[in-house]
């Protein structure tokens, strides 16, 4: 294969993982607190012996939009929404996640989890306990939790210290391999939800682009593959 064989091959791999996140994007546009999703693209560039330069795409590096989602009344007690930065901390048997996702509930020990079993932070870090004699849950903007003005815990908002840092484990939950800190500016909404930040036309509209350019990649491919054929047929005669 030629030099414009390999660096279009290189090109189709990157538009098909945009292909792939773009398509996981528009999947997850009704889901509680995800994140949108984009590739970044990177150029490889090498001199070749009496020749000119080759060019090599990548499309090997996620990024993740921190823009606002839509926040949605639901009136549950243990609904919570972000509404700025910041991000719930989770602890699971792999160690501290983050999360927007705030449909929070309460475990048959009293503690506050996600649907998954999960349980929610506090800003020390600890897990966060109601009461079984709690009757009204009450939340104040900076994430303290109180029962009848009785407080009980305060909900901890943390960011990773460096966003390119900050690793998708599933659709909503993230690993920060760099670290976390607190946040302060952030509030939380009781009984609201954060829908997806997914622009739905727009990622739509970016399936079309990117498919297009990959069949137009495919073409030229093909293209080369049969004029390489037939270039041997001609010379094997």
């Amino acid at each position: 294969m030629e030099s414009a064989g390999y660096t279009t091959l290189t090109r189709q791999t990157g538009l098909l993982r945009e292909l792939q996140v773009v398509a996981n994007n528009i999947a997850n546009a009704a889901t509680t607190g995800y994140r949108q999703e984009g590739l970044i693209f990177s150029e490889f560039v090498r001199r070749t012996e009496g020749g000119p330069s080759l060019s090599m795409a990548r499309g090997n590096v996620r990024m993740t939009s921190m823009l606002q989602g839509p926040l949605g009344p639901t009136g549950g007690m243990l609904d919570l929404a972000i509404e700025g930065e910041g991000f719930f901390l989770i602890e699971t048997p792999s160690g501290e996640r983050l999360t927007r996702a705030g449909n929070f509930m309460l475990s048959a020990q009293g503690d506050l989890v996600t649907p998954d079993g999960f349980r929610v932070l506090d800003a020390g870090g600890a897990p966060i306990f109601i009461p079984p004699d709690s009757t009204s849950i009450g939340l104040s903007p900076d994430g303290t939790l109180s029962d009848n003005g009785r407080p009980l815990a305060q909900i901890g908002l943390v960011r990773p210290v460096d966003g390119f840092d900050m690793v998708r484990e599933d659709g909503v939950m993230f690993r920060a391999d760099g670290g976390i800190e607190p946040v302060e500016e952030g509030r939380i909404h009781q009984g609201f939800l954060e829908g997806a930040n997914v622009d739905p036309i727009g990622q739509v509209a970016r399936m079309i682009e990117v498919q297009r350019a990959y069949e137009m990649g495919q073409s030229f491919l093909d293209s080369e593959h049969e004029r390489v054929t037939s270039a041997l047929e001609s010379f094997i005669r």
